[in-house]
């Protein structure tokens, strides 16, 4: 098993890695459990592949465990949903000392996160990611949210889990395209924080079949991990993990969350980012050149024609805006970024013709 660890002083917790792991839970956790109940929250679909035998598990293994679902998609973002799990654990007897599971992808880490900063003004929670973009990024680094009408994830709080386990074996039950989402997200990695990274994910995705998964997020973890030790509240380089999201995020929200997937947006941001960076003068020809052509390696859907000018309420809304002054990611080489405020609606508006 390899362990990564999140350097946050008393908060600090480890990233496990192994294929299998979710086997190995009930005796991982058994130091955790205290009597208190344990929480489950997952999607139904998840559930039957993996979630109700997790569940018995747990439960001859001596945890007092329930389960609470919620709908597939951005829909369990919403402020219904939260609302609705609240209820379901005081409905539960839940109380200070419940510890909630996190069993699913990005969009479940992110409300059961949520829900468990704000339950009783704090619960423990350790994520069980079952996505490879949700294994990679968003269970590590407490990031959690729900959406808004106004745009994603502009309510919630950073609340760190207890611990993380990654278990790649999950990933066979995800269909192809969930794979491509959370490979963008790679992607951005090795193009922001590591050239021979890089250089390895655009030899490994020649052929998808013999991609090494487990290397990939065991050395994307890493990079998150890092990452989020040196900077965990987004003070400047944590910063740097949105690169490709501000248009990304714009694109979701455009063509409604849950129609083109966050990693597939990011892919598409990165294009337009990596495009601004060049025209600004920090990333040179050839490097734009490479950095699009093993994005375009991924198989992503193509975008329906849309009126780029509508993308700007989105971006303005962005949370990368500070002060009315947007913070835009860009590239200073392969495996080099830093922000700028020097990004114009213009730039912006001209990059978008990129992807369409």
């Amino acid at each position: 098993m390899k362990t990564i660890q999140v350097k946050l002083g008393n908060r600090s917790y480890p990233i496990h890695v192994e294929s299998g792991l979710l086997e190995q839970l009930p005796s991982l956790l058994s130091e955790q459990n205290h009597g208190q109940k344990w929480i489950i929250i997952s999607q139904y679909r998840l559930m039957e592949f993996f979630g109700f035998n997790l569940l018995d598990n747990l439960k001859q293994a001596g945890f007092s465990i329930d389960f609470i679902t919620v709908p597939a998609g951005e829909a369990a973002k919403s402020i219904n949903e939260f609302n609705r799990i609240i209820s379901q654990m005081i409905e539960m007897n839940c109380d200070r000392s419940t510890t909630i599971l996190a069993l699913g992808g990005g969009v479940v880490g992110d409300v059961a996160g949520f829900v468990a900063s704000s339950f009783m003004r704090g619960i423990d929670y350790y994520q069980i990611p079952s996505t490879l973009l949700a294994m990679v990024d968003s269970s590590i680094g407490g990031k959690t949210g729900i959406n808004i009408a106004e745009g994603k994830n502009l309510v919630g709080a950073i609340y760190q889990p207890k611990s993380v386990f990654v278990d790649p074996s999950l990933l066979d039950s995800l269909p192809t395209e969930e794979v491509i989402s959370g490979l963008g997200e790679i992607i951005k990695y090795g193009v922001i924080y590591d050239c021979d990274f890089f250089a390895e994910i655009s030899q490994g995705l020649d052929d998808l079949e013999s991609f090494p998964f487990e290397k990939a997020i065991s050395r994307s973890c890493e990079i998150k991990a890092d990452i989020v030790s040196k900077d965990e509240r987004e003070g400047d380089l944590r910063r740097l993990l949105n690169f490709g999201h501000t248009i990304g995020h714009a694109l979701e929200a455009h063509f409604g969350y849950g129609k083109l997937r966050h990693g597939e947006a990011v892919s598409y941001g990165m294009i337009c980012a990596g495009w601004i960076s060049n025209q600004l003068g920090y990333f040179s020809n050839d490097d734009y050149t490479n950095l699009k052509n093993v994005i375009q390696k991924l198989p992503l859907p193509p975008l329906n024609k849309f009126d780029a000018n509508t993308l700007l309420p989105f971006i303005k809304n962005d949370k990368k805006t500070i002060a009315g002054e947007l913070h835009f990611v860009v590239l200073d080489g392969l495996g080099s970024a830093s922000t700028s405020n020097k990004v114009s609606d213009d730039l912006i508006l001209t990059s978008l013709k990129e992807i369409q």
